[in-house]
């Protein structure tokens, strides 16, 4: 019995304390990219955005509110109320965006509790099992491989419009532009569970607008000539989203769900294109461990529970709040687990500030395969900042911002405040401490489990090769790029174990160019290569093979002792050129 088994075994008969009576469902929405200043209510002069305007205009909203520079990293957080490091998900790539499996995620929770748990959209915290949302508490999975729509884990030629996506973990093609899809769906989903008498957690992380800033037709043509927005399609996409929101409400009020409903909107860092239009005043933009990185928007709405006028809560927040808000709220119990870093926003929910005492918080980007102490990083208080930008982590590159004062984070004073600079340094070492504890550890997929035909991508080598192939452009330009995956067998047996340039889907021969079918968003076609040899080397196997003109994939049946190991793969060109392969499926012989 794997833990998710146990979790559902031990917690079937949970309902929850707020079940005995009229539960609260929960929505919450959570964008790709989009920034604090993103948004026409936080003063953007440019974007529509009428939808998220009025529900802005009737939540609670949390102005001083913070998630990681990056998006696998937020998802890991919010998801488990832990800080990010602590999870094994700190990366968006080279397998470390996967959630490591002894965590209890929020999915978890809510279904142990006797709700319906669906997501729609975005995961990006493993394709594989355990990794897996369906592996991590969601009974409805609707979802886009890796971290965005035509990233290299995502179907083949997918481009937003009319793409097919994993459902339950089977491929299944959709009409229409993604976002709309999620939502649709994620109504569907909504309207089944009413009609079992089910209380429901649905969760939208949207890729959007997450690039490619392919908008919906017609979207970006408002926005086309705004001063220092790089490309248009991001705010389209955005005010696709907001379109979609002012739908999902639409559909709540008109079912008499809304008010018993916790709608929460938020988004997963800093903006990514839009900054250089508008940033609210702040400094910094996606990835970085300045304001603009991490501080974003979140509503809250509920008007069952008294959260419906408009209120403005500047207490210090953050991502991993977010989990022991909903326990509290829901009065939901909480499967055993890895200890909680966040604590209930309750209190300031219910506009009781003087219960709520000041605290550190702190994030970074590591977009590393392991993690560096200080890299980017950002400790805060409700009025300090110490920063970071450093790559390397160089502590003697920190910065010093009184928040309140100096909100553009324009001027450095750690000079004139040694003490408060060693108070936060202080505080990151604790944090360190707290949250470094798996950093040379690996997630493992796993081979020969549940999953039994597991689908490989490069996007999660460790290693540098990642960095090359994460998106379906880098496949198919073929760089000489390569990693490997950390693995755990399962059982000991034989296995069959392909090795492939292309993806099963694509149906194509190694060695073989790929245009596509029909007219496609990515204009890259996909060149050939002329790979001669293939090797496979895993725990005690080292075997390789001739490749032909005509061989899709170049297989190999091997025996495998049971437990952890690294799977590596070569194709080799007569030149002397080589790279991995970029997709590798594995399956019990």
């Amino acid at each position: 019995m794997n833990r998710r088994h146990f979790l559902a075994a031990s917690f079937a008969s949970l309902t929850a304390t707020a079940a005995a009576g009229n539960p609260p469902n929960v929505v919450i929405v959570i964008t790709d990219d989009q920034g604090y200043g993103d948004l026409a209510c936080h003063g953007n002069p440019v974007i529509k955005t009428p939808h998220l305007d009025a529900l802005h205009s009737r939540s609670v909203r949390f102005t001083n509110f913070h998630v990681s520079p990056t998006c696998a990293p937020t998802r890991s957080a919010l998801m488990t109320g832990r800080y990010t490091n602590s999870t094994g998900a700190w990366h968006t790539i080279m397998g470390r965006s996967l959630l490591h499996p002894e965590e209890v995620t929020m999915a978890d929770c809510f279904r142990a509790a006797g709700y319906r748990t669906g997501i729609f959209g975005k995961w990006h915290l493993g394709d594989n099992y355990p990794c897996r949302p369906q592996d991590n508490g969601f009974d409805e999975v609707l979802v886009h491989g890796g971290g965005g729509v035509w990233q290299t884990p995502d179907f083949f030629g997918n481009d937003y419009e009319g793409d097919t996506y994993f459902h339950n973990g089977t491929p299944q093609a959709y009409k229409g532009y993604c976002t709309d899809v999620f939502f649709e769906n994620a109504k569907q989903f909504i309207a089944n569970a009413v009609s079992q008498k089910k209380p429901f957690f649905t969760y939208i992380p949207t890729n959007a607008p997450h690039g490619p800033m392919w908008a919906p037709e017609g979207s970006e043509k408002p926005y086309e000539n705004v001063k220092g927005l790089r490309e248009p399609g991001f705010y389209g996409m955005i005010t696709n989203i907001d379109d979609n929101v002012g739908r999902l409400v639409s559909f709540l009020r008109e079912r008499n769900l809304e008010r018993n409903t916790i709608f929460i909107y938020m988004t997963d860092n800093g903006s990514a294109s839009g900054a250089q239009v508008f940033n609210a005043g702040m400094r910094g933009s996606k990835g970085s461990a300045y304001e603009g990185g991490h501080r974003v928007p979140l509503f809250f709405h509920w008007p069952e529970g008294g959260y419906s006028a408009p209120r403005d809560i500047d207490r210090l927040a953050a991502h991993i709040d977010v989990l022991p808000t909903m326990l509290d709220l829901c009065g939901l119990k909480r499967p055993a687990g890895p200890p909680m870093h966040g604590k209930s926003l309750r209190p300031l929910l219910e506009g009781k500030p003087a219960a709520w005492q000041d605290r550190a918080i702190t994030v970074d980007s590591q977009r590393l395969d392991t993690i560096v102490k200080w890299r980017q990083a950002a400790v805060m208080t409700q009025r300090w900042r110490l920063v970071n930008m450093s790559p390397d982590g160089n502590p003697e590159k920190l910065e010093l911002f009184d928040i309140a004062a100096d909100p553009g984070q324009k001027t450095n004073i750690a000079a004139q405040h040694a003490d408060v600079v060693a108070k936060l340094k202080a505080e990151y070492d604790a944090w360190w401490t707290l949250t470094s504890g798996r950093a040379n550890d690996y997630v493992r997929i796993v081979l020969g489990g549940p999953d039994k035909r597991v689908r490989l991508t490069c996007h999660d080598w460790h290693g540098e090769g990642s960095e090359k192939t994460w998106n379906q452009r880098g496949i198919r330009t073929a760089p000489a790029a390569n990693g490997f995956w950390a693995v755990d067998v399962a059982r000991a047996g034989m296995y069959k174990i392909e090795l492939r340039r292309w993806p099963e889907e694509v149906n194509l021969p190694i060695n073989a160019p790929f245009q596509d079918a029909q007219p496609n968003r990515e204009s890259a076609p996909g060149r050939a290569i002329q790979a001669v040899k293939a090797r496979l080397r895993i725990a005690n196997v080292d075997e390789s093979t001739a490749v032909s003109a005509t061989d899709k994939a170049a297989v190999f049946k091997v025996r495998l002792p049971k437990g952890p190991t690294k799977l590596e793969t070569w194709f080799y060109e007569a030149s002397g050129v080589e790279r991995g392969a970029y997709f590798t499926y594995v399956e019990p012989a």
